[in-house]
């Protein structure tokens, strides 16, 4: 087994054991590629969404928030291209009937990666390639749309038919209109969208990196188009930023542009933020985020479609035309993962104990500002007068952070345990707290002590968690 698959694992038994993740339907057996977010990891997850609604929302005045509707026209579907174009080439193995995603096969084995989205005339060649797990003969390639269809009424029939959205930012192109009514705005602005979307993916894996269900982050800046390349290249820059000011490694993340002949067809340029998964083989990289430049595309579809006017009048020349369209596209889950999957660090023993000293700890470093549980409460015994203080220091520090009391095992084990979520503070209320009204407060990465009055422990943590 190699370290990164091991190491893969290692977490994915963490995000189980400590409250992470969990298979969805477990007690049925568990359904494929669908996840649940226990205690910590929904924490986890809204952390990193209310950080990415902060950058792109809190912090800018022309950018606004939608929630768009998960079900909406079918047509939309139609102008987007995704009912015609929507489709990821399916092969099966004559052997052990196992399917799998073509242009996957061909980059794997030829080092080809055509990018599909959008793109029928991709020539799929397969020739000599045989199935990865029994070797056996493959099935020529096949069309399967990944859009989920559902009805909406009744009836089964085709008058009924819906499908869940398979992408957020469709939403966001057709409340353009409303978005300028509404907000009273000129271009540039932006749309931004957190929301769940899904795709009926042939392969899905690697734990929460590719699943059916999923959420996305996106937003759409507006502009017109002699403006787009400037614009593209500040949101570059600011999405790269935002990764590594919470904390992703500068050395394990960097850009990828896709290849001329590898972009989807109305794309004028299109670089992919790509990141060292554990999963991920030696010398290679795997998608996290994208800064698009979809061109005037979209809104000149949805124009088509509904009929319904979406240029905008250039208030200088008077001539209309349609705004070009920078995509910023992040994933909630795939973020959480990569935060998550950066931060795991193995240490040897830190806590002191005779019994522990020779094994190994898990040490999750998660930006302070991510991490689930900010401080932890941990009385030095179960002793009834230690627990009152204790109650009185929880209550102190709860109404403005996520706590997490924990008065079971050695101190020594507490520690590791916090440290294992990625907890960046422990306060320890001893017996000397009894007589100066002190207590300890630990830090999970220096391992610093610092002795802090009761009384002026909000306004320690707020100089240490001001975000």
């Amino acid at each position: 087994m190699s370290t990164a698959t091991n190491t893969m694992e290692k977490i994915v038994s963490l995000c189980k054991r400590r409250g992470f993740i969990f298979p969805s339907s477990e007690i049925y057996g568990g359904f494929s590629s669908c996840y649940d977010y226990g205690p910590l990891g929904v924490e986890l997850k809204n952390n990193v969404k209310k950080a990415w609604w902060q950058a792109m929302v809190q912090a800018n005045q022309d950018i606004f928030g939608l929630d768009s509707s998960i079900l909406m026209h079918p047509k939309i579907w139609e102008a987007s291209g995704h009912v015609e174009n929507f489709t990821d080439p399916l092969v099966d193995c004559k052997k052990c009937k196992k399917r799998f995603r073509a242009d996957h096969l061909l980059e794997t084995s030829r080092g080809i990666k055509p990018d599909l989205d959008g793109r029928r005339d991709v020539p799929i060649d397969l020739k000599n390639i045989k199935c990865p797990d029994c070797g056996g003969d493959l099935t020529e390639p096949r069309t399967f749309n990944l859009l989920m269809k559902t009805y909406i009424g009744p009836l089964e029939d085709s008058s009924a038919l819906a499908y869940l959205r398979g992408e957020t930012c469709q939403g966001i192109y057709v409340n353009f209109l409303n978005i300028i009514d509404s907000q009273r705005r000129k271009l540039p602005f932006g749309i931004a969208q957190i929301g769940k979307a899904f795709r009926n993916e042939i392969t899905p894996g690697n734990f929460t990196f590719r699943m059916r269900e999923f959420e996305q982050m996106e937003m759409q800046w507006f502009c017109k188009p002699e403006e787009a390349p400037k614009w593209f290249e500040q949101w570059r820059e600011k999405r790269m930023q935002w990764y590594l000011d919470l904390g992703l490694r500068k050395e394990n993340i960097h850009w990828r542009q896709h290849e001329t002949d590898e972009r989807a067809h109305y794309a004028k340029d299109a670089w992919d933020i790509e990141l060292k998964f554990p999963f991920s083989k030696a010398g290679e990289w795997s998608e996290l985020a994208g800064v698009h430049n979809r061109g005037d595309w979209d809104l000149s579809r949805h124009s088509k479609f509904s009929g319904q006017e979406l240029s905008v009048v250039d208030e200088e020349t008077k001539e209309k035309f349609y705004p070009y369209i920078i995509e910023t596209s992040d994933g909630a889950d795939r973020a959480t993962l990569a935060f998550l999957t950066d931060a795991y660090t193995e240490v040897q023993t830190r806590s002191g104990e005779e019994d522990t000293k020779h094994e190994t700890e898990v040490v999750l470093r998660l930006h302070p500002r991510l991490a689930p549980i900010k401080i932890a409460v941990l009385p030095l015994s179960k002793k009834i007068e230690l627990q009152k203080t204790s109650q009185i220091v929880l209550d102190l520090v709860k109404a403005k952070w996520m706590c997490q009391y924990d008065d079971t095992g050695s101190i020594g084990k507490r520690y590791r345990r916090q440290d294992e979520i990625g907890t960046p503070y422990c306060i320890t209320v001893d017996f000397a707290t009894l007589e100066d009204q002190a207590v300890t407060v630990r830090d999970r990465d220096t391992m610093k002590q610092d002795r802090i009055k009761i009384s002026e422990l909000s306004q320690y943590f707020q100089n240490k968690l001001n975000f």
